[in-house]
């Protein structure tokens, strides 16, 4: 088997953004797939063996393109180009382009989260406002269905309640259910755009609807994503999660810490994590305040609340000792 270096010819920004400041990024490759990397000029030189060599290259050319999209490479893009270069799995390169620019993971976790997505047929993403957990899945989903790898792009979440109560609401079922899935439609409106949204919505490639509207179906070749599921009861969780047909794929997000049930030990997303960890095919990435992309008071507001949540749990440690 041929050690011939391989040369891989790049533009002077692409070359810099694969070797990344101090050799950072260069060294991840080189870690990850055992090679020598090398920036001669114009471009980037690969030493080792031929499989470690192309799944190299796959990852050099995913983060070279990318650089020469104008986008500002991190070490969360390497490392998701590595691991999608180690399983064959669909880049960030190939998530939609959405009205602000290309989406890609902005921390490491969402990079991890990322490749969980390409991974497996079952991932919980769990983590507080503001880490991207939703608007990730739902551009994941896109880029699955505008690649036709499935047919549908299907989400879903808890209408108001565990009980899903919309008869109080006036107007007919779409005006009951919308104003609930509000997040949902920004989300794909900004990675879609309105127009495509609304077409492949009247096609029937795009739903969003409540947890009850699933009841009784089997989703077969669709994209799943079960959003604010913190909410679910046990009994909902297990429907949806036994909702998954052939050629189907799932992405359930929540954040425990903000569950809206009269009794939060009925929440069915802490149960089904407490179950499902650890099953083959199944992954769980937590996020965490370190995360939030928003708006940075964000990530001091969720810091404080899990401070307080803390000592509210150690004082009643001790009271109970």
């Amino acid at each position: 088997m041929s050690r011939a270096p391989e040369f891989i010819t790049l533009t002077d920004a692409a070359a810099r953004a694969v070797a990344g400041a101090n050799s950072r990024h260069a060294a991840l490759i080189e870690d990850a797939f055992g090679v020598l990397l090398e920036t001669p000029g114009g471009g980037v030189s690969l030493s080792g063996d031929a499989k470690s060599r192309a799944q190299a290259k796959q990852a050099v050319q995913a983060i070279a393109a990318r650089a020469d999209q104008g986008l500002e490479i991190v070490e969360a893009d390497v490392r998701v180009a590595i691991g999608n270069a180690r399983s064959g799995a669909p880049g960030p390169g190939n998530l939609p382009v959405g009205r602000r620019g290309q989406v890609a993971p902005k921390t490491a976790m969402q990079a991890d989260y990322l490749q969980a997505l390409a991974r497996n047929e079952l991932v919980f993403g769990l983590g507080p406002a503001g880490t991207g957990k939703t608007f990730l899945a739902v551009a994941h989903g896109a880029g699955l269905l505008l690649r036709g790898e499935v047919d549908r792009l299907i989400v879903s979440r808890p209408a108001v309640e565990a009980g899903e109560r919309l008869g109080f609401l006036p107007g007919d079922l779409g005006e009951k259910v919308d104003p609930y899935m509000a997040p949902v439609w920004e989300a794909l409106t900004d990675i879609l755009g309105a127009e495509q949204l609304r077409r492949r919505r009247d096609k029937g490639e795009i739903e969003v609807a409540p947890i009850a509207f699933l009841r009784g179906r089997t989703l077969s070749q669709a994209f799943v994503i079960v959003d604010e599921a913190q909410n679910t009861s046990r009994l909902q969780m297990k429907m949806v999660l036994t909702r998954l047909g052939e050629g189907a794929r799932m992405v359930v997000t929540g954040d425990p810490t903000q569950i809206d049930l009269v009794n939060p030990r009925d929440s069915g997303l802490a149960h089904a994590v407490g179950l499902l960890e650890g099953v083959k095919g199944i992954d769980i990435i937590r996020f965490t305040a370190a995360d939030v992309v928003r708006h940075p008071l964000v990530e001091r507001i969720v810091r404080a609340y899990d401070a307080d949540a803390a000592k509210v749990a150690g004082s009643d440690s001790r009271r109970s000792i």
